[in-house]
């Protein structure tokens, strides 16, 4: 059994907070996200948040480590738009495993260092991959339903590109996170299977879907369990949702997961829902009082923050989820 296995059986594990959020306070320019390396590309790339592993390492590295002094036991690689997919927008698919590689490897140090320091709490890393900006169930031109912006081979290959840096750059664990679109799921899935089988490998994965609206379904349509259905022929770690909805709003769809699996549990919201200026209000206090309804039902395994989220969110998390015994998980039979 994989070591956080063992860590789910005995505690809540804490997930850290929004990455993008933090990286706004530093108010980088386009020189800042540029760096030296790429202070004479051809295109725009301020907001490539993914491109700062490279540009801006030292960064990266201290928001992994303003998580774990708040009390994270697992940070997520700065690796969400991380596949030639989504890297299309800034004409840099070429640098998708170097960036991949090097943020596994930023908060893998960071990781191991608050290890050392902290033996009785080892530090994860889950390497992120995000859902694109495609859907390969949806069209995206209203007057042609049957087109499709990307196909389920494409999405595999990147997905597959992806996956292996994060894998040789150290990530102990996959986060397939802020799923709208199951089928691009199954195809980072079916890419991470594929590099198990062909390396020996057993790396846990964790699930994360994203229910989009009050109506309780994910973007292609699905409600919360009938994604769980969807997913649950691979072998996982963990499912649950993240982002979209804030604590409050996420405790139905939890719910509805929780009675219906027995893999582990995880959820991490939003600080609330956004105001009119798309800026996220709720308080660490007010975000960890809502949390603690998840525990008091005894919903979740792992808990953590979404868009909106900081340290502070992520401390009073941690110290709520102290409180409480983790959801129960079966146990596992000795094979004879």
């Amino acid at each position: 059994m994989h070591s956080i296995e063992k860590l789910l059986r005995e505690r809540i594990l804490v997930l850290d907070g929004a990455m993008g959020t933090m990286l706004q306070r530093y108010q980088f320019t386009e020189e800042d996200f540029r760096g030296e390396r790429f202070k004479d590309f051809h295109k725009s790339v301020k907001g490539n948040n993914d491109l700062l592993s490279l540009t801006q390492p030292q960064t990266i590295a201290e928001v992994h480590k303003k998580y774990f002094e708040a009390g994270a036991d697992i940070v997520e690689t700065n690796t969400f738009s991380g596949t030639t997919i989504a890297m299309a927008d800034y004409d840099m698919q070429d640098l998708v495993y170097e960036l991949n590689f090097e943020s596994a490897k930023i908060a893998k140090q960071v990781a191991e260092e608050y290890t050392a320091k902290e033996p009785h709490k080892p530090r994860f890393v889950a390497g992120a991959l995000g859902p694109t900006n495609k859907t390969a169930s949806l069209s995206p031109d209203v007057n042609d339903p049957g087109f499709r912006a990307i196909s389920f081979e494409e999405l595999r290959i990147a997905y597959k590109q992806q996956a292996e840096a994060l894998i040789d750059g150290g990530a102990d664990l996959l986060l397939v996170e802020t799923i709208f679109d199951t089928l691009n799921a199954k195809a980072a899935l079916f890419a991470i299977e594929e590099i198990k089988e062909e390396r020996n490998l057993d790396i846990p994965i964790m699930v994360s879907g994203t229910i989009t609206d009050a109506s309780g379904r994910t973007l292609s349509g699905q409600t919360a369990e009938a994604f769980l259905i969807s997913i649950s022929h691979i072998p996982l770690l963990s499912v649950g949702f993240n982002c979209a909805l804030g604590a409050k709003q996420l405790t139905p769809h939890l719910e509805a997961v929780s009675s219906r699996t027995n893999l582990a549990i995880s959820a991490y919201p939003n600080a609330g829902l956004p105001n009119a200026f798309g800026e996220y209000d709720e308080s660490p206090e007010q975000m960890g009082k809502q949390i603690e309804e998840y525990l008091q039902k005894n919903l979740v395994n792992i808990i953590g923050g979404c868009c909106g989220t900081t340290p502070p969110h992520i401390k009073a998390i941690t110290e709520v989820a102290a409180k409480f015994s983790p959801r129960p998980l079966p146990k596992i039979e000795a094979v004879i």
